[in-house]
């Protein structure tokens, strides 16, 4: 079969080929602990449940405009007003099949081949792959001190002429950390200074712990809205428990909008109707979900950052937010794809190598599941990695003898 070079160059999501790893597995009755996972256990709001329902009551499921129904945009420009102390209209606002099609419409919108989108490392593993099935160029930038993150400095020394835009994930997939609000105010007035567009994924930025906040990129925003090049991504997905909903959206301005949508309109015309009407019940509806998800994410966290802890030679930086760590295995061994290979293999824990998202030595593990899963997960790394843990293992009924790395 031919395909393009384009298909060709492009990685499947090391993610969600884990999601699909995991589940197999399940099916087959192994007792597999999924610390890989980017999505919350807890349930979705009932507001959104009622709203999606009563639209699949009436049978009369149509077509949407392209950019989202006029209810959704109205949530979204008050969640935005409310959040983000923006006032934006509807024609600043396109609902989307999830962030990452809000994401890759507005990449869509303002790339031509070979211009270079940046984002600090380590980043979301879709990234690289998204700027280049727009015709772009993926450049990383790694911190020299070899923190998660970079600074302003460190960015601005990759800026070229081909640079197109720079995009920030505060607080951050994979690690979990938060920029600070010192770093958001640089990296607005740079890009301003440099007409660069700066792209915001702030997905996960009610989702922050110990009494912090997002910074909050309009507060320094010196351009009017219609004149800047600054574009907010967000959806229900996460703050929501809402995965599987797909909708999320894009605010900038409004000659970008109009271009994005018209681009979605070829794509996949517009957003599903019952899940836009399940956003718009989670939206305007008990926002209580919210922090109780919050709490459970940072009890969740503090009980994944006391285990890890207690391994020898694993380093880990406690998370200001997302549902991730991000530890350094290197001391154990420094090829993380070999590593997460072998605590699947051996142990049946799943979790997602840290060169995907830029960092090698590293894993990504996930907290929003159960503190059961968390803790015997854990347990099932250290007894594979630390030569002080007992010589055997049970996996269910199955007694496992250790083999030494």
């Amino acid at each position: 079969m031919s395909l393009s070079q384009l298909a060709r160059s492009i990685k499947e999501s090391a993610t969600l080929k884990l999601n699909e790893t995991a589940a197999l597995l399940r099916e087959k009755g192994e007792p597999v602990i999924h610390l890989g996972g980017g999505e919350p256990k807890t349930k979705c709001p009932l507001d959104a449940v009622i709203n999606c329902t009563a639209v699949l009551n009436t049978g009369e499921v149509r077509y949407t405009p392209p950019d989202g129904i006029p209810a959704l945009k109205k949530a979204i420009i008050r969640y935005t007003e409310e959040h983000y102390q923006k006032v934006v209209s509807a024609d600043n606002v396109i609902a989307s099949g999830g962030a990452k099609q809000a994401l890759m419409v507005l990449l869509h919108a303002i790339l031509d081949p070979k211009e270079e989108v940046i984002f600090p490392a380590p980043y979301w593993v879709s990234y690289p792959e998204m700027v280049k099935l727009a015709g772009g160029v993926p450049v990383p930038v790694t911190a020299e001190d070899g923190s998660f993150c970079p600074t302003v400095k460190e960015i601005a020394d990759v800026v070229s002429s081909y640079t197109k835009a720079i995009i920030i994930n505060s607080p951050n997939n994979p690690s979990g950390a938060m920029y600070s609000k010192e770093f958001v105010q640089e990296m607005v007035e740079f890009c301003e200074k440099k007409s660069l567009y700066l792209i915001m994924d702030d997905i996960y930025n009610r989702l922050v712990f110990d009494g912090g906040r997002a910074a909050i990129c309009y507060d320094f925003m010196k351009a009017p809205l219609e004149q800047s090049k600054l574009v907010v991504i967000n959806g229900v997905s996460k703050m929501y428990a809402m995965t599987g909903y797909r909708i999320g959206w894009a605010i900038g301005n409004k000659p970008l909008v109009e271009a994005m949508a018209t681009i979605q309109s070829q794509q996949t015309s517009g957003p599903a109707a019952p899940t836009q009407w399940a956003a718009v019940g989670a939206l305007n509806g008990v926002q209580s979900s919210i922090e109780n998800l919050r709490v459970t994410l940072q009890n969740n966290r503090n009980v994944m950052i006391d285990r890890l802890m207690a391994f020898d030679g694993v380093k880990v930086n406690p998370p200001h937010g997302t549902f991730y760590c991000f530890p350094d295995f290197s001391a154990y061994m420094k090829d993380s794809q070999k590593l997460s290979n072998f605590l699947l293999e051996k142990v049946r824990v799943v979790t997602v190598p840290g060169k995907e998202f830029g960092f090698e030595g590293h894993l990504r593990l996930s907290y929003c599941g159960t503190i059961r899963d968390i803790t015997e997960g854990l347990d099932r790394i250290k007894w594979a990695l630390d030569p002080n843990s007992a010589n055997e293992l049970y996996l269910g009924d199955r007694k496992l003898v250790r083999e030494w790395l």
